[in-house]
């Protein structure tokens, strides 16, 4: 029953491709023989159609465990619109009335309903377990599964009791799907869901139509942000930052300057969010500008570019919301903006965790600054990050490859590395072997005795990031091997020792210093499209109308890719709308009419034979924070209630602090200083202030050394520039 050909042909009457991608095959034949399966595929690889097209053919109805209610509800809007009824697919969380979740059960026991979508929280309801005894389930589908590992970088605790109550249900076939695993991560998803057997289907990583880009953060950052989204006009984007005012701020300098944008972040109401993510999906908003908290709610394929305001701080949080471009095939451009600056808050961020904490942090950081400061081929540091190799040696679609750098040879140098790996034997960090071959007598290094050591000072004359641009080279070709979960400790490869036995040559280019290339031109850039640009136009017009009267998103009416084929090929019957990729049959009866009638009137008329001047617009002075700060600072609020108040980190409130001192209005906090410092030690860092030529926090750092913490020097800083400046 399961031959090929009544797949594709299931394909096809359900979905409308004439063909499968990658893994997707394979994976739905391991669940239709009943064999636990793991997933693993990039975002955009066709994950869901895995569990989807098995749930719609096997008897019962699938299980799929989602940990957002709003990508819930998108994943059964998209059901629901390659079917003729809505009854096939449901979904049960805290959203739902009391009548709802009885029409959902009702329709679950009738046999209509083929998925059923639940929040783990839901899945552990005493009265939902109960009712799922009585369903025939088909199997269990765990989406983002890596949400399931501490390992993971969206660790969510709720997900390790998925199994217990599966087993309280009923046991049957489990398929594990995520988007970003490493081999940690992976055995610990297969560990916790008892399924060490299971099927496992990795596809690679690498996202062939998405380009990679990393531009140095500048003052300017806003006025270049804005110039590119006018450039792109008509294409929906992301914006990333890190903290939720710079996602308001941001959202209201591009709304100032003509752009539809909008916020989205963790401290707004559900009900606000649920609006902002609706108005991106129904295209009434270009841009949405967020945080993290918009990661996986967000299902729209047709994301054209992904902008990280502020640098993430891992590359499974990057990779992963990267993936959110161009997942129709189509054009994705991810472009993220890094300074030093930002590297060192998000580290400060991290003070007061545990030890073992922090450190993991900090080499996950080391991470995501080493692919921003690389001139490698971005593509392949992110990829030998995930455990792939790529061969290619230019991939043409980053910065890197499109702008490349001279190289120069090494040979010498990663000889001096891996001869100081070696007699290391593998216990220490790469600054650690930086520092040794520098020549540098840092306190660990003279209590290892490692001065002793033939490398020590062998490359003094060479700087910091050309030894960092060879060690990050080498690991790249498999001489070094990093022990990620050991805090980043460098070995010596079977290949490295080769390597060493018969060196030959090897180019590096230097780590980048940030120039001024501003990335390629459009041309460059410039993927397929429509052949028929009115046309084109004209049908993303007649999808946004039909959207609005089925209350649904646009793409689920008929994706970008579709509409282009449509542009080209002009079916002007439903018989030929059929055969454009991603129309099935469900899909060309319940929408197709206007469209092939628009494309019929457009040919006849056309008589066609089928076959910045950017000017950049600031905000106003955003007066109301620093208002309500000042004003809560004269009552004397202490500083970690303004911050709570306020929804601000400690670091952004003492950066509001700072611009209020240095605009010129004065506050006093010295009902605070008294609190957390003694009279004699104001008064020792005011002197400093006073005497110093500049009002640098570095060297103030420097002077002091662990005498006060750097917020201490900056609020006395803060006093001084009050009573001195002002």
């Amino acid at each position: 029953m399961w031959n090929r050909d009544f797949l594709t042909e299931q394909l096809k009457k359900h979905f409308g491709f004439d063909t499968f991608k990658g893994n997707q095959e394979a994976v739905i034949r391991s669940i239709f023989d009943g064999r636990d399966t793991f997933v693993l595929m990039p975002t955009g690889g066709g994950k869901s159609l895995c569990y989807q097209l098995p749930a719609l053919i096997m008897d019962g109805t699938a299980i799929v465990i989602s940990p957002l209610i709003a990508l819930m509800k998108n994943q059964v809007d998209a059901m629901r619109n390659y079917s003729e009824g809505n009854d096939i697919a449901h979904f049960i969380n805290s959203s739902l009335t009391k009548a709802q979740i009885d029409k959902v059960r009702n329709d679950i026991r009738s046999g209509v309903t083929k998925l059923l979508y639940v929040a783990p929280e839901s899945l552990t309801k005493e009265e939902n377990i109960e009712f799922l005894r009585q369903v025939p389930v088909s199997f269990y589908a765990i989406d983002e599964a890596h949400c399931i590992s501490e390992w993971g970088h969206d660790f969510r605790p709720e997900y390790r009791r998925i199994r217990p109550i599966i087993n309280e249900i009923s046991r049957r076939t489990i398929i594990a799907l995520t988007a970003t695993a490493t081999p940690k991560v992976q055995q610990d998803i297969q560990k916790n869901l008892g399924m060490m057997d299971a099927a496992v289907f990795k596809s690679s990583f690498n996202r062939p139509n998405l380009y990679y880009e990393v531009r140095q953060k500048n003052k300017d950052i806003e006025k270049e942000i804005v110039r590119y989204i006018k450039g792109n006009e008509g294409k929906s984007g992301i914006i990333y930052c890190l903290s939720r005012r710079q996602v308001e701020n941001l959202a209201e300098i591009l709304r100032a300057n003509g752009i539809n944008a909008l916020a989205y972040h963790a401290g707004m109401d559900s009900h606000t969010r649920s609006q902002h993510q609706d108005s991106f999906l129904m295209e009434e908003a270009e841009v949405i500008v967020a945080t993290i908290a918009f990661g996986m709610g967000i299902d729209k394929p047709d994301v054209r570019y992904v902008i990280h305001y502020d640098i993430p701080k891992s590359l499974e949080g990057y990779y992963q919301e990267t993936g959110r471009a161009g997942r129709d095939g189509g054009e994705g451009k991810c472009i993220a903006f890094f300074s030093n600056k930002d590297l060192h808050r998000l580290e400060r961020f991290m003070q007061g965790k545990p030890i073992s904490e922090q450190e993991t942090g900090k080499l996950l950081l080391e991470e995501t600054k080493a692919y921003s400061e690389t001139t490698v081929c971005r593509r392949k540091v992110l990829l030998h990050y995930f455990g792939e190799e790529y061969t290619q040696d230019n991939c043409g679609s980053c910065d890197n490859c499109l702008n490349p750098k001279i190289q120069v040879e090494a040979k010498e140098l990663l000889i001096s590395v891996l001869e100081t790996v070696e007699l290391l034997n593998g216990r220490f960090k790469a600054e650690h072997i930086i520092n040794i071959l520098q020549g540098k007598e840092t306190s660990e290094i003279i209590s290892y005795e490692h001065k002793e050591l033939d490398t020590f000072g062998i490359g003094k004359d060479e700087d910091e990031k050309m030894w960092s641009a060879v060690i990050r080279q080498a690991l790249i070709s498999g001489y070094l091997d990093k022990d990620i979960e050991n805090y980043g400790l460098l070995r010596i490869t079977p290949s490295g020792r080769k390597y060493l036995a018969n060196p030959t040559s090897f180019k590096v280019t230097k780590d980048n210093d940030f120039d001024d290339y501003e990335g390629p031109s459009e041309t460059q850039m410039k993927g397929g499209g429509a052949g028929d640009e009115a046309l084109f136009k004209m049908m993303k017009d007649l999808r946004k109308n039909i959207a609005k009267k089925h209350s649904c998103p646009p793409w689920t009416v008929f994706q970008d890719t579709s509409l282009e084929a449509m542009a080209t090929t002009y079916p002007i019957t439903i018989e030929e709308l059929q055969n454009v990729p991603g129309v099935g049959a469900g899909k060309a009866k319940k929408f197709g009419k206007e469209f092939v009638e628009l494309i019929k009137r457009h040919v006849n008329e056309n008589e066609i034979e089928r076959p910045e001047d950017l000017r950049f617009r600031t905000l106003p002075n955003k007066s109301k924070l620093k208002i309500d700060i000042v004003q809560s600072i004269d009552r004397k609020v202490t500083l970690d209630d303004i911050a709570v108040s306020k929804g601000l980190e400690s670091e952004e409130l003492l950066e509001e602090m700072e611009t209020i001192v240095y605009s010129g209005t004065k506050i006093n906090i010295d009902y605070y200083l008294r609190e957390i410092l003694d009279k004699d030690h104001i008064e020792e860092i005011y002197q400093y202030f006073k005497e110093s030529e500049t009002d640098d926090i570095e060297p103030a750092i420097d002077k002091f050394g662990n005498e006060y913490s750097e917020e201490e020097i900056r609020l006395v800083r803060i006093k001084f520039i009050s009573e001195m400046a002002n």
